[in-house]
């Protein structure tokens, strides 16, 4: 099947994308196993599937609670002016406790997710950090209570083909 792009992806591909997903640390020769292919075509598979920018970089997951970040919270943010919006941006990353951002449609001219210690903290990044950033013109938060999905997208059913 060919993607959005352009790249042709098998049934292998998407296998193969769908086992790294689960378990990005897992041995290719494991992987292989599971494919019934050769440790070397995993390897090769893998490799051209980053080259195409479809697979890049793996990552740990920290779990911020166990370094005691315990509040999660989602910020819609207002701005002034949308021309602000590169200038907010590039201040917005410069705070540490902002772990994703988005520019979006609808209500917000940007979402923000970010981590804190308590509910104190919170108010003091808010406050001190991300309203005082100029150009952002209110702000409004959400604080998450439990994640109940927290996955990659799941390829062989997301993937038709």
């Amino acid at each position: 099947m060919k993607t959005e792009n352009n790249y042709y992806i098998d049934e292998l591909d998407k296998k193969i994308l769908s086992i790294l997903t689960q378990n990005a640390r897992i041995p290719f020769l494991e992987v292989a196993r599971d494919c019934d292919v050769s440790g070397a075509a995993i390897h090769q598979r893998v490799q051209r599937l980053t080259k195409m920018g479809i697979i890049s970089g793996s990552q740990f997951n920290i779990d911020p609670k166990k370094l005691g970040f315990n509040t999660c919270a989602y910020i819609g943010i207002f701005l002034d002016n949308a021309a602000m919006f590169h200038d907010v941006s590039s201040r917005l990353t410069q705070i540490p406790e902002i772990i994703q951002c988005h520019y979006t449609t609808g209500q917000y001219s940007m979402f923000i997710k970010v981590y804190t210690r308590d509910n104190e903290h919170l108010r003091k990044v808010l406050a001190d950090k991300i309203q005082a950033i100029p150009g952002i013109m209110r702000t409004e938060t959400f604080i998450s209570l439990e994640v109940l999905v927290d996955r990659q997208l799941p390829v062989l059913e997301a993937i038709k083909g």
